[in-house]
C-alpha cells in the first residue's frame, strides 16, 4: 500500500499573504512543514499540491530546492486538486496536511496511518479533527483513495470543493469516521500560522529549540514553562471548516 502525504500550499492567504514562504528560523514555513512531515516513518511520499496561478511559481521553486514532488491545479477546487494529485502519484491512501502547520508532528502522522491500516475495512476516515482535543495546528486526516474519490464525486458545490474533507463533516452519516482524541483537551491552544501573532509564536518555539525535530509534547512542555507565550496569539479568530 502506497501512503502519500499531500500538503496543500498557496501564496494567496487572506490574513497573512505569502505565509508559507515567510522565514521561520532560517527556512520557509513550507520547508519546516515538509521536513517534519517527511520524518513520519509510514509515509512513502510527500507531495505539495499548489495552484496553477503564476503567484505560486515561487512555491514550485521552493519544492525544487526541497526535492519534494509538486502538483498544480485549480485554486478554488482544492478537493479536485487533492484528488488529481493522489491519482498522479498512485496513492492507495492519503494523509492530508496543511502548509500553515509547521509544528506538524510525524508521530501523530504515523499514529493516523497505523489506525487507518488497522481499521481498513471498518472506517472510511481517521482524523483528530472531528472532536478536537489536540492544539490547533496538529491536524491530520488519513483516508483511502477510494474514499477520497467518493468525496470528490459527491461534493458538487463550490463550498464543498473549497476544502478537501468538508463533506465528511457536513454529512457525517455518509462516512464512518474514527476520531483520535488526546486524554486532555488542548484544543484551546493555537499552534497554526494564520496571523502575524501566530508566526511570532512559532518563531519563538523554533528559536528556543534551535532545530526542527522536536516533538509536539516538547512544545507543550515549553509553553508550560513560558505561559505568557500562549497569550501572543490567543485572541486570533479561528477559521471554520
Amino acid at each position: 500500500m502506497k501512503v502519500v502525504a499531500i500538503i496543500q500550499a498557496r501564496m494567496g492567504s487572506t490574513r497573512l499573504p505569502g505565509k508559507v514562504m515567510r522565514d521561520l528560523a532560517g527556512d520557509s514555513v513550507l520547508a519546516r512543514v515538509v521536513n517534519r512531515t517527511r520524518r513520519a516513518r509510514l509515509l512513502d511520499e510527500v507531495v505539495i499540491a499548489t495552484t496553477d496561478k503564476p503567484a505560486d511559481d515561487v512555491i514550485v521553486k521552493e519544492c525544487e530546492q526541497l526535492e519534494v514532488s509538486v502538483f498544480r491545479g485549480d485554486e478554488a477546487d482544492v478537493l479536485g486538486r487533492y484528488f488529481c494529485a493522489a491519482q498522479r502519484f498512485s496513492a492507495d491512501a492519503i494523509v492530508r496536511i496543511t502548509s500553515d502547520c509547521p509544528l506538524t508532528d510525524p508521530e501523530l502522522v504515523d499514529l493516523h496511518i497505523r489506525r487507518l491500516t488497522y481499521l481498513w475495512r471498518e472506517v472510511d476516515f481517521v482524523t483528530n479533527m472531528s472532536q478536537q482535543s489536540y492544539p490547533l495546528g496538529l491536524a491530520v486526516e488519513a483516508l483511502p483513495m477510494d474514499v477520497l474519490a467518493r468525496m470528490h464525486r459527491l461534493s458538487d458545490t463550490p463550498e464543498l470543493k473549497e476544502h478537501v474533507t468538508t463533506l465528511a463533516y457536513a454529512e457525517p452519516s455518509l462516512f464512518r469516521v474514527d476520531n483520535i482524541r488526546h486524554p486532555e483537551d488542548l484544543s484551546q491552544m493555537r499552534w497554526t500560522v494564520d496571523t502575524q501573532e501566530d508566526l511570532d509564536l512559532v518563531r519563538l518555539i523554533f528559536k528556543h529549540f534551535g532545530r526542527d525535530d522536536f516533538s509536539w509534547q516538547e512544545v507543550l512542555g515549553l509553553l508550560g514553562q513560558y505561559p505568557e507565550w500562549v497569550e501572543i496569539n490567543r485572541q486570533a479568530p479561528r477559521k471554520t471548516i
